[in-house]
């Protein structure tokens, strides 16, 4: 099963945050959002179909995103969980930690934003377009 959103780069995107990335529905980015890759995402969490959202809360699920962006890939790993709510109207956000909140689509990520190739993040902050799969294996 899978879900997709798309959004796009912004000159403030510099993808530095070294435990978190994120996309927003949001249409501005502040230089502060060190951790947000795109705005102006067409679907936030709460828009995902309720089959995925039970399949992303089993404890053994694996849950793949993969990045593209101008010809540039990227693929990021982490774990689902009970406590996913999947409720944000927002954001989605991917977390190296456990920490949950209702902005949350994945924890135990292996990469933030910072781990990810700069020229992937030039492109993002030159406005590429990004579009985000997220995949869940049960």
């Amino acid at each position: 099963m899978e879900e997709t959103i798309r959004c796009r780069g912004h000159e403030h995107v510099s993808a530095a945050h070294e435990s978190t990335w994120e996309v927003t529905t949001d249409d501005w980015l502040t230089p502060a959002g060190d951790c947000i890759l795109g705005i102006e995402a067409d679907r936030a969490p709460a828009d995902f179909d309720s089959e995925f959202v039970a399949a992303c809360q089993d404890g053994d699920a694996t849950i793949t995103a993969t990045l593209e962006v101008d010809g540039h890939e990227a693929t990021v790993v982490g774990r689902g969980g009970p406590d996913l709510t999947f409720d944000s109207d927002r954001s989605a956000v991917a977390r190296t930690s456990d920490y949950v909140d209702d902005r949350t689509v994945l924890v135990r990520a292996d990469a933030a934003a910072g781990d990810l190739d700069r020229a992937l993040a030039d492109a993002l902050a030159d406005g590429a377009d990004l579009t985000v799969t997220f995949t869940v294996e049960p």
